[in-house]
């Protein structure tokens, strides 16, 4: 049986019904207790929640120390923890843009690093992390997240060079549109799709939580034990082909998308 540390939350269900118990961890303990509370219900599986801020790294380490108290071990760390929203860089405050990067990049550093001295040095595991496709192309309205992003893909590449003499795995994941999510919501998800703007993706269609969810287990699992520092894209090839309409998106963003963040 496998322990997931889990810093912020989706993937769990298809992870706990192939055996893992896990940690789910997010600043909102009430949150994440009563995420906690349907996955045990909905998978038999242990599932302890936890309080973090990914920003503090005294309580990653309170909380991993809390993790290997009940575990024993830690397998794998998904790093999901992320702030986002949509804004023209003219607009941006210098205090967003470093909050995203604190919360996105740094968070994540600080989790890895964490994981790193308290466990994973001596007894190898898997690292997942949430990355995006913002900074492919350059996607407008999104430096804030797609500098962050990019960050961590580095970060992952990294990482994975300097500890796989210790048997740990780094890799990235990218998600497309993903329905059913907050970034769906904030980032314009039911604008795109009412203005039939997924039709120009190659599988014309948003993604789903389940396939992220079936891309984790794939880059957490021993299917993938031979893939480390690699970025895996499930966006459906969106990034390829979607538009990348300033005007369009800044007529969204006019329109109330800015009262979201």
């Amino acid at each position: 049986m496998r322990e997931l540390a889990r810093c912020g939350t989706s993937h769990q269900p298809l992870l706990c019904r192939h055996g893992c118990r896990t940690v789910i961890a997010s600043r909102n303990l009430q949150r994440v207790s009563e995420a906690s509370q349907k996955l045990i219900a909905a998978t038999g599986q242990q599932c302890l929640p936890l309080s973090i801020e990914v920003r503090q790294p005294q309580t990653i380490v309170a909380a991993v120390d809390e993790a290997l108290k009940e575990f024993k071990r830690i397998d794998i760390l998904v790093n999901g923890a992320a702030g986002n929203f949509l804004c023209p860089a003219s607009a941006l405050s210098f205090n967003a843009f470093k909050t995203v990067v604190d919360i996105d990049t740094i968070g994540t550093f600080n989790t890895c690093k964490v994981l790193f001295e308290k466990y994973f040095r001596d007894h190898g595991g898997v690292i997942v992390n949430i990355t995006a496709t913002l900074d492919y192309r350059g996607q407008a309205l999104q430096v804030h997240a797609g500098a962050a992003k990019a960050a961590i893909d580095a970060m992952t590449r990294h990482l994975a060079v300097e500890w796989g003499p210790n048997k740990i795995r780094v890799n990235s994941l990218a998600p497309g549109p993903i329905t059913g999510t907050e970034g769906y919501r904030r980032l314009g998800g039911k604008f795109a799709e009412q203005a039939s703007q997924f039709d120009v993706i190659p599988l014309q269609r948003a993604g789903n939580k389940t396939e992220i969810a079936h891309s984790t287990l794939y880059l957490a699992s021993p299917l993938s034990s031979y893939v480390t520092g690699s970025t895996l894209v499930v966006d459906g090839g969106s990034w390829l082909t979607s538009a990348n309409s300033f005007s369009t998106l800044m007529d969204f963003w006019a329109a109330g998308a800015n009262k979201n963040q």
